[in-house]
């Protein structure tokens, strides 16, 4: 992500605004503020920040927004990328580089009179804050690695292998990808999985055709291969459950944004085991393809935990795969 402002752009006429948001998390909740009435997107609520001034990091235009707006004295170092979003209100355009911590210090007060409180992430809901924070609050609730079902002999092998691999995951999603499996043993596979994904506190994300979700209605979401995303004009899974949709290059980011997806992977981002010698996009190209995202990202593709670092400061989510798990 960026950490200094760009020369003004100016996107079909408008001219780009580069705001700074802040995450501030303090046991388990996140700082919400909510917005005068006769302001742009006036009473939704917001994360604090402000436009970043000439000359200003992303940094260090949160630190004084925020010791402005609220009081809290937020440590620079302590901030960690978590998403940029390029979104068009109509009227204008704008660029929300994304930044969290936990170490802000002393106690909050609405310095500019707006009502402010803490939230936990589940509790942040789309229609009370503008369209654009859409996905901030997608990827507060995400987990920050994407785990992948692995390759398996037999419906009953891949039970033994989740098993055997689950422990110690709970608060996680697990994408149950099996296609070597003939229809019949997949729904098998789901079936035995479902319970044990829930007695380990782990999401369950069925993969391939929307109807699997209604045949396993308590799953905890759908991942879209492209052949099946492509197909499809809108959200095919309800609005409390998670769709992902798996992505290769720019058009198929859109496309999953434009489905209402609530995060894609990406790749592959390196040479893999699967296809030796075939290298992947790279961290520049898949920095370039994030950075025009309207959702989170998971970098995908000869990945290891890592480097989940470097694919968060490249504007990833996390890192998705199966070999640091499976």
């Amino acid at each position: 992500m960026p950490n200094t402002v760009p020369e003004p752009e100016t996107l079909a006429g408008k001219k780009q605004i580069h705001v700074a948001v802040a995450v501030i998390i303090r046991d388990g909740r996140v700082l919400i503020a909510r917005r005068p009435d006769h302001v742009h997107q006036g009473g939704l609520l917001e994360f604090p920040g402000g436009k970043v001034e000439p000359g200003e990091t992303v940094q260090q235009a949160l630190v004084r927004e925020i010791a402005e707006e609220t009081g809290l004295q937020v440590p620079l170092a302590s901030l960690e990328p978590v998403i940029g979003i390029r979104h068009d209100y109509g009227d204008k355009q704008v660029l929300l580089d994304v930044w969290k911590t936990s170490e802000a210090e002393g106690q909050p007060e609405g310095r500019e009179g707006q009502p402010i409180s803490w939230l936990r992430p589940c509790e942040l809901a789309d229609a009370d804050f503008p369209a654009a924070n859409r996905p901030i609050i997608r990827a507060l609730n995400l987990p920050q690695r994407l785990a992948i079902v692995g390759p398996m002999a037999s419906w009953q092998d891949g039970i033994s292998r989740l098993e055997r691999s689950i422990g110690g995951m709970a608060g996680q999603l697990v994408v149950l990808r099996a296609p070597q499996l003939p229809d019949n043993d997949y729904l098998k596979l789901a079936a035995e999985a479902l319970p044990i994904c829930s007695g380990a506190g782990v999401g369950l994300v069925l993969h391939g055709h929307p109807r699997l979700l209604g045949a396993f209605p308590k799953a905890a979401g759908l991942h879209l291969p492209w052949r099946e995303a492509q197909a499809l004009s809108r959200r095919p899974v309800p609005a409390d459950r998670w769709l992902g949709v798996s992505c290769h290059d720019q058009g198929q980011l859109h496309h999953a944004a434009a489905l209402g997806a609530d995060y894609a992977t990406l790749g592959p981002v390196l040479e893999t085991s699967t296809h030796p010698g075939q290298p992947g996009m790279g961290w520049g190209q898949f920095e370039s393809l994030v950075a025009n995202a309207r959702l989170p990202v998971y970098g995908l593709g000869g990945l290891t935990p890592g480097h989940e670092t470097l694919c968060r400061e490249r504007g990833g989510q996390g890192i998705a795969g199966i070999g640091f798990w499976w």
